[in-house]
């Protein structure tokens, strides 16, 4: 799987309870974070360079473990490579669809994944009658990767983001980015327990089971199995937050060239 920074480290911790047997790879591209700024043909690129170095190395599935990734660039991935590929927005929206009661959705995203309009396409096809708000944060993502999940500053970015859906009256939040869900307390606090969140973690390992049973490639060994780590950054400062997030030891990570990825383009 892979994420643009630790985000994606919330969905590594739930595929890792929800599915103990597997072996995981994960791919921070913290060299160029943060994702949500970018262009949708830049995501894109990305994508498709760390999406061929994974598969290079031989996985079953492939993870698109970043919602602003997901929305650029998965349907055109899944058409380019010859592999079995999920990612964040389907399932998302599935389980928005059937939590919601007034049928007003809210959505907490990158400003790229806003842009891209994914997540009302994907509401829309499912439930055409309802109304979708999406909210772009463009600060979000980039504070959580720096280590701030308390700080005052954030709380009131927070809030600010948080304000039009409040004011929107939704009753569901779509957390549109992996890094949301770890600040969910907060989130929560700020929402009420009137909203439920979407978080897209737990979709995303629950999607990510049904594809392992349905095409018969599910580890059956009794085995624990093994998760190592690459980053496009540093190293030291990607274990520091990582494990901090994570809340797991940090061991087998090592460094991936920026440079080796650009060559999958050549």
């Amino acid at each position: 799987m892979f994420d643009s920074g630790v985000g994606g480290l919330t969905v590594l911790h739930e595929c890792l309870v929800s599915h103990p047997q597997e072996n995981f790879i994960y791919v921070g591209d913290t060299g160029r974070f943060p994702y949500g700024p970018r262009s949708i043909d830049e995501i894109r690129t990305f994508a498709f360079q760390i999406a061929s170095h994974l598969l290079s190395l031989d996985v079953k599935l492939l993870i698109v473990a970043c919602n602003s990734a997901t929305a650029a660039a998965l349907p055109w991935l899944q058409e380019t490579l010859d592999a079995a590929i999920i990612g964040a927005v389907h399932p998302e929206a599935e389980a928005a669809v059937q939590i919601t009661r007034n049928r007003r959705v809210g959505v907490l995203a990158t400003e790229a994944t806003v842009a891209s309009g994914s997540y009302s396409r994907a509401l829309l096809n499912l439930d055409a009658g309802l109304e979708v708000f999406s909210q772009p944060c463009p600060r979000l993502a980039s504070m959580i990767q720096s280590g701030d999940v308390s700080s005052l500053e954030l709380v009131e970015a927070v809030k600010s983001y948080a304000a039009p859906l409040l004011e929107a009256d939704v009753d569901t939040v779509i957390l549109g980015c992996t890094h949301y869900p770890l600040v969910t307390p907060m989130l929560q606090r700020i929402f009420g327990r009137d909203v439920t969140l979407v978080n897209s973690a737990r979709e995303i390992a629950r999607e990510a089971g049904e594809v392992l049973e349905r095409k018969g490639i599910r580890n059956h060994s009794e085995e624990e199995g093994r998760y190592s780590f690459l980053c496009t950054g540093d190293v030291d400062s990607f274990v520091e937050v990582g494990a901090r997030f994570l809340q797991m030891p940090f061991e087998n990570v090592r460094n991936l060239e920026i440079s080796e990825l650009e060559r999958t383009m050549a």
